[in-house]
């Protein structure tokens, strides 16, 4: 099959699975979509060509974008590796996609060092939960201990730093454009 053909079969596979997740019959999409269940059926099946004038309702219909709908279904990084960061000391995996609908970046976070002594400002907030270890968060003038299970969220227009309390802590983060290049960018 050529690379259209498994795209096309993809679109097909999506739709049907779309409209089946939804419990709707061909019957009920084609009154949301302005199409006949005919010609619905005859696309799920490839017994009909695609065209983009019937993507579109059947996107909306189904509540989801075009895009979304006829995205390539490769899947070559679907692992998600750790960076090191040697000079910053901490590890990161990034768990969101740099195209995130919401704009924000999820992250998992092992972090190595001590609190810098450099405290950082900048547009947004950040929110993070600890998964393992203490991590010592300073704010202005104050220093909080986040232990396991506990959760942080402020204004990064606080001064701020935050580092392991000892030994190592695993962190997963929640960072607004801004804090993740403040916190993840080139040093």
């Amino acid at each position: 099959m050529t690379q259209d053909g498994d795209l096309d079969a993809l679109v097909r596979q999506r739709i049907r699975g779309l409209r089946v997740a939804r419990g709707w019959s061909l019957d009920e999409l084609a009154a949301q979509s302005y199409l006949s269940p005919s010609t619905l059926s005859r696309i799920e099946t490839g017994h009909r060509r695609i065209a983009l004038d019937q993507l579109a309702p059947i996107a909306r219909a189904l509540g989801i974008t075009l895009d979304q709908l006829v995205e390539s279904g490769r899947d070559e990084d679907v692992v998600i590796r750790p960076h090191r960061h040697e000079a910053r000391g901490y590890t990161t995996w990034m768990l969101s996609r740099e195209d995130s609908p919401a704009g924000l970046t999820v992250a998992k976070m092992r972090i190595t060092r001590r609190v810098p002594a450099d405290l950082r400002v900048h547009p947004g907030r950040d929110w993070f939960i600890v998964l393992s270890g203490t991590v010592e968060l300073r704010l202005a003038e104050r220093t909080i201990l986040v232990r396991a299970g506990e959760a942080a969220e402020f204004s990064t227009m606080v001064p701020h730093s935050f580092g392991a309390a000892g030994e190592p802590a695993e962190v997963l983060c929640i960072l607004d454009h801004d804090g993740e290049r403040t916190h993840l960018g080139p040093s």
